[in-house]
């Protein structure tokens, strides 16, 4: 079962549907991660007396639940705060405010003490499997040093369990001799993943684990993620920016636009019927497998605004192709919407006043009327 390189309709996987776990579990059990009003604020110092002078709102009060067995994915266009949040969770960046609840308790609140033995519970992959890995480290101790941290002082014992992630992750026991240099990306990533897996974690935080692979080497650690799930139960947060891999891999995804979610749903809701337009907008540039079918790009104008001084009200208001369709509505530009309940599904939320006036009529309208310069730069991106 390969992962496909491109948008449009894609295999279901048994894995997505199966009892007890994913989209089945939703609303029947206890959120294994809830997150409530995280925020993570830079301070930006600067002058003589490098004294703040203004402040990065990397990520700024967002909320969401992840059941037991999903795959929750986050989305959005680099710089959006994706990694922040993912990291945050973990507290490998301090929160600035906000809750988040974990076995019942609020790693935000934590001491490190406290926090050590939670950590065996939740753990990370990173995106770059070149730069997580130290290249001065065999692969034992990089793999056997969270085992040493966490309190497996027995150096058999340590092997061993070094050696059982490597085998889970489909890579041979002989290997922990060897060094970083001497793997494949997709290999080293595996062994980020064996890394991540070798304390038996509830709940991994995947942070574009196949964004730096090769398309076909992709599709192998997206179905050995998926494997591992089953085989594990495991929960993961996904991020990334390719939404036919989300499409495919996820169960339900958030989009998130300078630091705040702005749509929330299940994949299916998600990608049916899109109710924020910066979404309708990302959709529109997943590219179509068939040659023969050609779809126009929704360009959206300008740049992305700073972080630093993100605008008032919608923060997507400068860009929006629907604000301005309607007329520029003013409390587009004053008041922030909030995450609200949109469209028949139940568990699909959009941060749009005006949700409700989108359908295909004027996103077909708008991709149609767009300068022929922007269609032509955008498609050659």
């Amino acid at each position: 079962m390969d992962a496909p390189a491109g948008g449009g309709s894609q295999p279901v996987d048994p894995y997505l549907t199966r009892a007890g776990g994913g989209a089945d579990a939703r609303g029947t059990a206890e959120p294994i991660l809830s997150v409530r009003g995280l925020k993570k604020h830079f301070p930006i110092h600067g002058g003589l007396l490098k004294r703040q002078i203004a402040t990065v709102y990397a990520v700024d009060g967002v909320e969401f639940d992840v059941q037991p067995g999903e795959i929750f994915s986050l989305v959005g266009e680099s710089g959006c705060g994706k990694t922040t949040l993912g990291r945050s969770l973990l507290r490998l960046v301090e929160p600035t405010e906000g809750s988040v609840m974990f076995a019942g308790r609020d790693v935000t609140k934590l001491s490190q003490d406290e926090l050590r033995p939670l950590r065996r519970k939740m753990q990370i992959i990173f995106q770059d499997p070149f730069g997580s890995l130290n290249p001065r480290m065999p692969i034992s101790d990089i793999i056997g040093e969270g085992l040493l941290a966490q309190g497996v002082s027995d150096r058999t014992e340590r092997d061993k369990k070094v050696g059982d992630s490597l085998e889970v992750v489909g890579l041979r026991r002989a290997y922990t001799r060897r060094y970083p240099h001497e793997f494949s990306g997709g290999q080293r990533q595996r062994v980020g993943i064996a890394r991540a897996l070798a304390l038996n974690p509830d709940f991994v935080v995947c942070d574009e684990p196949v964004s730096a692979l090769d398309v076909s080497i992709q599709s192998q650690v997206l179905n050995l993620l998926l494997d591992l799930r089953r085989d594990f139960n495991l929960t993961y947060l996904f991020i990334s920016h390719n939404l036919s891999v989300v499409q495919y891999f996820s169960d339900r995804v958030g989009v998130m636009y300078l630091g705040k979610v702005v749509e929330l749903g299940s994949v299916e809701q998600l990608y049916r019927d899109p109710r924020h337009p910066y979404t309708v907008a990302l959709l529109s540039a997943i590219p179509e497998p068939d040659p023969r079918r050609r779809k126009k790009r929704l360009v959206l104008k300008g740049d992305v605004p700073s972080p630093a001084a993100p605008p008032a009200g919608c923060r997507f208001h400068t860009r929006c192709w629907l604000r301005e369709r309607l007329g520029n509505p003013e409390n587009c530009a004053t008041e922030e919407p909030p995450l609200r309940p949109v469209g028949t599904g139940g568990g699909h939320r959009a941060a749009c006043h005006w949700a409700e006036e989108i359908d295909r009529e004027k996103v077909e309208q708008v991709a149609a009327t767009q300068d022929v310069i922007e269609t032509a730069v955008a498609a050659a991106e």
